[in-house]
């Protein structure tokens, strides 16, 4: 075993700097509050980027939100503001945020309406049942923005990766426009993960939907949905089918039981590695962790790693390292972790 000192977690960090938020924002800051904050920022790097990782996804949840607030704002009280702006912050990013505030299933009685902007911080995961029945599972750091309404349901992944339990309606098409592409279901189960060059994968484990490239919009009629002007071909995919639009032509590839429970994992809060390369699986624990790890020797890179770890347990995944292969964990003080060769 290692002994290795565990590391604190993204959640407890995360809790700290929303205190620290709250009370800089407060307007009764001291100057001996302001001396403790410094005291605070300096004593773990991850402190300043929890600090700068909360501005960010605020301020990207408020740029989202900003289109919406004008249409809100008269069911807004003051106090609901404070309400929400205290939750948030006393929560931190450590849980998913709503920006529209006002009660969805109220909205949904009144107009036929619900607009939602949903997220999660690196290491987190949530359930969020919509108001027309449908489930959307988000994974770490991911925003999710929702627009239901009688005719469609329109759900956008701006970042991240998200599972979607589809409620059965057919009248009204449930559409999850993310990076190129728009996903086409109506009662189905789900999952698109949308990577950083904006290509997406889509992982089918129960019914069927359709995958069109995203392209122009198409002006619609009043009370209907827009469509992409896009001509490429539509792929339908079969629950046990994934396809990602990396590949030209949207090709479909088939997933057995065992590849699908692996890729769904991240719902248990767990990550699975079938003779993954060493480097492919750090890239991958790092989604869930501030942590930042290296490997240093490209022979160590090319390394094969299984099994199933816990997102939450940066250390046990280390630990599994140096237990099956010829690696040493070593740490910097400035917070990053090597992965060396075992000399």
């Amino acid at each position: 075993m290692s002994d290795i000192v565990r590391l604190r977690t993204r959640a407890e960090i995360d809790e700290e700097a929303a205190a620290w938020t709250w009370r800089l924002d407060s307007g009764a800051c001291s100057e001996s509050d302001q001396q403790a904050f410094e005291v605070w920022l300096r004593q773990d790097p991850r402190h300043r980027r929890a600090m700068e990782e909360l501005s960010k996804v605020w301020d990207a949840l408020d740029g989202l939100a900003g289109a919406r607030r004008g249409e809100n704002a008269a069911a807004l009280t003051a106090p609901a503001k404070v309400a929400a702006t205290r939750s948030w912050l006393s929560w931190g990013v450590a849980v998913a945020a709503t920006i529209a505030v006002v009660v969805a299933g109220a909205a949904w009685l009144q107009n036929g309406s619900e607009s939602q902007i949903l997220a999660t911080a690196v290491g987190q995961h949530r359930n969020v049942t919509l108001a027309d029945g449908s489930v959307v599972t988000l994974n770490t750091n991911t925003i999710v923005e929702t627009d239901l309404t009688r005719g469609v349901r329109q759900i956008y992944l701006r970042k991240g990766e998200a599972h979607f339990k589809v409620a059965h309606d057919r009248s009204r098409p449930f559409l999850v426009h993310a990076g190129d592409a728009v996903v086409r279901a109506v009662g189905t189960e789900f999952e698109v993960h949308l990577r950083t060059d904006q290509h997406v994968q889509v992982v089918v484990n129960e019914g069927r939907v359709e995958v069109q490239a995203a392209g122009p919009v198409l002006p619609s009629a009043p009370g209907t949905h827009t469509k992409p002007a896009s001509t490429i071909t539509v792929r339908a995919l079969s629950a046990g089918e994934q396809l990602s639009t990396a590949t030209g032509d949207y090709a479909i590839v088939p997933v057995s039981s065992e590849q699908l429970s692996s890729e769904l994992a991240w719902r248990d809060g767990a990550i699975v590695f079938d003779e993954a390369l060493l480097s492919e699986a750090v890239s991958e624990i790092e989604r869930y962790t501030d942590a930042r790890i290296v490997v240093s020797d490209s022979r160590v890179a090319a390394l094969r790693v299984g099994g199933r770890f816990r997102t939450d347990d940066l250390q046990g995944f280390l630990d599994g390292l140096q237990a099956a292969l010829p690696v040493t964990i070593r740490r910097t003080a400035d917070g990053l972790v090597y992965v060396d060769p075992r000399r």
